[in-house]
Protein backbone atom coordinates (compact mmCIF):
# COMPACT_ATOMS: atom_id res chain seq x y z
CA UNK A 1 0.00 0.00 0.00
CA UNK A 2 1.58 3.61 -1.31
CA UNK A 3 1.85 6.14 1.49
CA UNK A 4 -0.53 8.94 0.63
CA UNK A 5 1.17 11.44 3.22
CA UNK A 6 3.68 12.08 0.56
CA UNK A 7 1.60 14.68 -1.65
CA UNK A 8 0.16 16.88 1.39
CA UNK A 9 2.64 19.66 1.96
CA UNK A 10 3.26 20.90 5.52
CA UNK A 11 1.43 23.32 7.54
CA UNK A 12 3.94 25.99 8.92
CA UNK A 13 3.28 26.63 12.35
CA UNK A 14 2.39 30.11 13.68
CA UNK A 15 4.99 31.93 15.71
CA UNK A 16 5.07 32.25 18.95
CA UNK A 17 3.73 35.38 20.74
CA UNK A 18 6.00 37.12 23.40
CA UNK A 19 5.63 35.84 26.56
CA UNK A 20 4.40 39.09 29.52
CA UNK A 21 7.20 38.48 32.36
CA UNK A 22 6.37 36.41 35.11
CA UNK A 23 3.65 34.60 33.09
CA UNK A 24 5.06 31.22 31.04
CA UNK A 25 2.92 30.90 28.21
CA UNK A 26 0.45 33.73 28.59
CA UNK A 27 0.76 36.14 25.63
CA UNK A 28 1.18 39.98 25.43
CA UNK A 29 -1.70 42.13 24.87
CA UNK A 30 -1.36 45.07 22.57
CA UNK A 31 -0.69 47.98 25.22
CA UNK A 32 -3.80 49.94 25.77
CA UNK A 33 -6.34 47.60 24.24
CA UNK A 34 -7.99 46.95 27.50
CA UNK A 35 -8.01 49.69 29.39
CA UNK A 36 -5.02 50.89 32.13
CA UNK A 37 -4.52 47.99 34.37
CA UNK A 38 -4.14 49.21 38.27
CA UNK A 39 -0.95 49.51 39.00
CA UNK A 40 -0.56 52.08 35.52
CA UNK A 41 -4.32 53.87 36.44
CA UNK A 42 -2.86 56.69 38.82
CA UNK A 43 0.16 57.18 37.15
CA UNK A 44 -0.87 58.82 33.95
CA UNK A 45 -2.77 61.37 36.51
CA UNK A 46 0.75 62.01 38.46
CA UNK A 47 -0.32 59.21 41.15
CA UNK A 48 1.93 56.68 42.71
CA UNK A 49 0.49 54.21 40.67
CA UNK A 50 -1.71 52.37 43.47
CA UNK A 51 -5.73 53.28 42.99
CA UNK A 52 -6.86 51.22 46.33
CA UNK A 53 -7.30 54.65 48.20
CA UNK A 54 -9.48 55.46 45.12
CA UNK A 55 -11.45 52.48 45.50
CA UNK A 56 -12.35 52.77 48.81
CA UNK A 57 -13.14 55.86 48.67
CA UNK A 58 -15.55 55.48 46.11
CA UNK A 59 -17.03 52.19 47.86
CA UNK A 60 -16.94 54.02 51.38
CA UNK A 61 -19.64 57.21 49.23
CA UNK A 62 -21.05 54.49 47.66
CA UNK A 63 -22.25 52.47 50.90
CA UNK A 64 -22.78 56.48 52.48
CA UNK A 65 -25.46 57.16 50.02
CA UNK A 66 -26.60 53.94 49.44
CA UNK A 67 -27.90 54.09 53.37
CA UNK A 68 -28.97 57.31 53.33
CA UNK A 69 -31.33 56.19 50.01
CA UNK A 70 -32.60 53.71 52.17
CA UNK A 71 -33.64 55.40 55.26
CA UNK A 72 -35.10 58.19 53.31
CA UNK A 73 -37.18 55.64 52.24
CA UNK A 74 -38.23 54.49 54.80
CA UNK A 75 -38.94 57.84 56.46
CA UNK A 76 -41.24 58.94 53.67
CA UNK A 77 -42.88 55.62 53.56
CA UNK A 78 -43.84 55.77 57.69
CA UNK A 79 -44.95 59.23 57.13
CA UNK A 80 -47.35 58.22 54.48
CA UNK A 81 -48.84 55.41 56.96
CA UNK A 82 -48.74 57.17 60.10
CA UNK A 83 -50.33 60.42 58.16
CA UNK A 84 -53.30 58.92 57.67
CA UNK A 85 -55.63 60.06 60.05
CA UNK A 86 -58.83 57.75 58.98
CA UNK A 87 -58.11 54.32 57.33
CA UNK A 88 -60.55 51.82 56.30
CA UNK A 89 -61.14 48.65 54.80
CA UNK A 90 -64.15 46.98 53.26
CA UNK A 91 -64.55 43.53 54.79
CA UNK A 92 -67.55 42.17 52.66
CA UNK A 93 -70.04 43.70 50.91
CA UNK A 94 -74.12 42.53 50.03
CA UNK A 95 -76.66 43.21 47.46
CA UNK A 96 -80.01 43.34 48.38
CA UNK A 97 -82.06 44.26 45.51
CA UNK A 98 -81.89 45.86 42.34
CA UNK A 99 -81.63 49.43 44.03
CA UNK A 100 -79.19 49.25 47.42
CA UNK A 101 -75.87 47.77 48.87
CA UNK A 102 -75.15 46.85 51.98
CA UNK A 103 -71.39 46.98 52.55
CA UNK A 104 -69.57 45.89 55.78
CA UNK A 105 -66.79 48.74 57.11
CA UNK A 106 -64.38 48.67 59.04
CA UNK A 107 -62.32 52.05 60.28
CA UNK A 108 -59.68 52.76 62.30
CA UNK A 109 -58.71 56.53 63.50
CA UNK A 110 -57.59 57.85 66.50
CA UNK A 111 -60.41 58.38 68.93
CA UNK A 112 -62.63 62.02 68.65
CA UNK A 113 -61.49 62.10 65.37
CA UNK A 114 -64.35 62.34 62.69
CA UNK A 115 -63.83 60.98 59.41
CA UNK A 116 -65.72 60.44 55.99
CA UNK A 117 -65.04 57.15 53.66
CA UNK A 118 -66.25 57.34 50.02
CA UNK A 119 -68.11 54.55 49.07
CA UNK A 120 -68.85 53.23 45.41
CA UNK A 121 -70.84 50.41 43.66
CA UNK A 122 -70.79 49.38 40.09
CA UNK A 123 -72.91 47.23 37.58
CA UNK A 124 -71.75 44.36 35.72
CA UNK A 125 -70.73 46.34 32.65
CA UNK A 126 -68.26 48.53 34.96
CA UNK A 127 -70.46 51.49 35.09
CA UNK A 128 -70.50 53.61 38.41
CA UNK A 129 -74.49 52.68 39.24
CA UNK A 130 -73.80 54.02 43.46
CA UNK A 131 -71.50 56.64 45.24
CA UNK A 132 -72.21 57.73 49.18
CA UNK A 133 -70.01 59.65 51.44
CA UNK A 134 -70.74 58.00 54.82
CA UNK A 135 -70.11 59.89 57.60
CA UNK A 136 -67.52 58.06 60.74
CA UNK A 137 -68.63 59.31 64.07
CA UNK A 138 -65.74 60.36 66.25
CA UNK A 139 -66.61 58.27 69.24
CA UNK A 140 -64.62 55.30 69.04
CA UNK A 141 -61.16 54.62 67.79
CA UNK A 142 -62.39 51.56 65.45
CA UNK A 143 -65.63 51.85 64.25
CA UNK A 144 -67.43 48.35 62.30
CA UNK A 145 -70.68 49.36 60.92
CA UNK A 146 -73.18 48.82 57.41
CA UNK A 147 -73.60 51.49 55.38
CA UNK A 148 -76.37 51.05 52.89
CA UNK A 149 -75.74 52.58 49.58
CA UNK A 150 -78.39 53.66 46.95
CA UNK A 151 -77.88 52.19 43.39
CA UNK A 152 -79.88 53.33 40.17
CA UNK A 153 -79.26 49.53 38.41
CA UNK A 154 -78.30 46.72 40.07
CA UNK A 155 -74.91 46.40 41.39
CA UNK A 156 -72.41 43.38 41.19
CA UNK A 157 -69.61 44.99 42.89
CA UNK A 158 -68.67 47.68 45.62
CA UNK A 159 -65.50 49.42 46.56
CA UNK A 160 -63.98 51.57 49.07
CA UNK A 161 -62.46 54.63 47.59
CA UNK A 162 -60.99 56.10 50.68
CA UNK A 163 -61.45 57.42 53.81
CA UNK A 164 -60.07 60.98 55.03
CA UNK A 165 -60.61 63.12 58.07
CA UNK A 166 -63.75 65.10 58.48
Amino acid sequence: MADLRQDVPEVPKAPKAPETPGTPGATKVPEGRYGRTPSTRNTARGGSGGSTDTDRGLKITGGVLGVLMLALIAWLGSSYIAGQEVSGEMIKFKVVSDSAVEVHLEVRKDAGTAGVCTLRTQAESGNEVGRKNAAIPAAKSRVDTVITVRTTARATSAELVGCEKK
